[in-house]
């Protein structure tokens, strides 16, 4: 997941009328979604909008710091909104997409380590952290003979 340091600033942020809708209908869906899962969402709840447009509010959302973001196993990145008090990691199954926060402070520390160490800015990072959840693993479990 994409992190923007403490010290760096979000990118402004200007309300419009199809950002409030694509941010509203992010609030709405459970867990991480697609950009064309929340295109049709929108589109079903009779918003008109285009799927460029939810791309691009979405890249302007995680600009802003109002989402967090993952990346599924095909490459795809999926959305939800951030929780006011900050940023999470998760930890996502790769064959349901059911994700879970996990605590990362030294993540974290070794973030501001680094940048400490070598003089550098506005430090970004990603932590990937994939596996199958433990119904997945149950599900595909062969039955003993």
């Amino acid at each position: 997941m994409r992190d923007a340091s403490a010290t760096q600033s979000p990118a402004p942020w200007r309300a419009t009328r199809q950002r409030k809708a694509v941010l509203s209908a992010l609030h709405d869906r459970p867990g991480f979604t697609s950009a064309q899962e929340l295109h049709e969402a929108l589109e079903a709840d009779g918003v008109t909008i285009g799927l460029t447009t939810v791309y691009r509010t979405l890249r302007a959302l995680d600009r802003s710091g109002r989402v967090d973001v993952v990346r599924e196993k095909s490459g795809e990145r999926l959305y939800r909104p951030r929780p006011t008090d900050g940023h999470r990691h998760y930890l996502l199954c790769r064959d349901c997409g059911v994700s879970t926060a996990v605590e990362a402070d030294a993540v974290e520390r070794w973030a501001d380590d680094v940048a400490e160490a070598t003089g550098f800015a506005d430090i970004e990072h990603t932590v990937e952290l994939t596996g199958v959840c433990v119904h997945c693993r149950v599900t595909a479990a062969p039955s003993p003979p």
